[in-house]
């Protein structure tokens, strides 16, 4: 009943308005709330958190890549994530043209398949580069021969191979290049109703520019989709790689070999006595017999020793610890 007027302050209110106290265009401001659209038919099973998580994974595949390529091109390579994006497969399909580079990548354990598309000037400069060009894509495009479609079937394969320690933090994939198709009318791999994430990435190769994308189903990162969100995937891979990084570490140290020397002392002669010098002649130093030597670690001062000898070798017995304070 609070909202409801009484005559008294009904008559005040027309009073106000016949007098022009009150702006009648001031009573229709009313504060609307946004309604955002929602189609029922495109139901967007990616969150944003989502797609950050597998710009973030495919970051490092970049990194990879931009790694791995040059040892079979010798030529640098450069990759850079554009950005994630959620659309239909039919979208996505319906934006490629021929000629077409798809790589059918088996995503297992998980079910179904991830497509890897290479745009035609990349994959035309890769062949040139294989085949000892400067790497050069062609003027004018064309469908991929035999010859050359064996020659791509080898990097794509590399890149495949990349993709298990990206995804490690998430899931531990096997994946495996199934077919390369070239033509877009094939590439009806799932629903076009499907909902897919697109990555897409900036791939460089000497002066040669093109795009990669990613297509990858909802479908078959259904079942991990919970582990594809930033908090999990930071403490994912926080846990997994502490212990491991530092007992890798800690055996690299392990089988390490550092010069160790000791010091019998120093002396100064003149040159004309160092040109001279003969086999029995005797070098007087600045230390006794019975002096401590200064026992270095690489060129750190770190122990102070006796000379004497073990078996039939010289040898130092160590007689104190030098630490950093001292």
């Amino acid at each position: 009943m609070g909202d409801t007027l009484s005559q008294a302050e009904i008559d005040s209110l027309l009073n106000a308005l016949s007098t022009g106290e009150i702006n009648p265009d001031e009573l229709n401001d009313v504060d609307e709330r946004v309604v955002k659209n929602y189609d029922f038919a495109r139901p967007s099973k990616f969150s944003k958190d989502h797609l950050r998580t597998l710009e973030i994974i495919f970051e490092n595949y970049g990194r990879l890549l931009s790694t791995n390529l040059p040892a079979y091109l010798r030529k640098n390579v450069q990759v850079e994530v554009m950005n994630a994006e959620a659309n239909t497969y039919s979208e996505f399909s319906n934006a490629l043209s021929n000629p077409v580079l798809l790589g059918v990548v088996n995503f297992a354990p998980l079910e179904g398949n991830i497509i890897l598309e290479l745009a035609d000037n990349i994959g035309f400069a890769i062949v040139d580069r294989m085949l000892g060009g400067t790497g050069t894509p062609l003027d004018k495009s064309r469908d991929f021969t035999e010859i050359e479609l064996v020659i791509l079937e080898r990097i794509i394969e590399v890149c495949t191979n990349l993709l298990v320690d990206p995804w490690e933090s998430v899931v531990a994939v096997e994946p495996r290049l199934e077919r390369i198709e070239t033509n877009s009318q094939f590439a009806q791999f799932i629903s076009p109703s499907e909902m897919t994430a697109i990555v897409t990435m900036n791939i460089k190769i000497g002066d040669t520019e093109g795009l990669m994308n990613i297509c990858i189903p909802f479908s078959c990162v259904e079942p991990v989709i919970d582990k594809l969100n930033t908090k999990y995937w930071y403490s994912a891979m926080k846990d997994d790689t502490s212990g491991m990084y530092k007992d890798a570490i800690e055996t690299i140290i392990d089988r390490a070999k550092i010069p160790v020397r000791a010091m019998l002392g120093r002396s100064t002669i003149s040159v004309n006595d160092f040109a001279n010098i003969q086999l029995g002649d005797i070098i007087k130093l600045d230390t006794k017999v019975d002096d401590e030597l200064n026992v270095y670690v690489g060129n750190i001062k770190k122990f102070t020793a006796l000379p004497g000898s073990s078996a039939d070798s010289y040898a130092v017995r160590v007689t104190s610890v030098i630490k950093e304070e001292q």
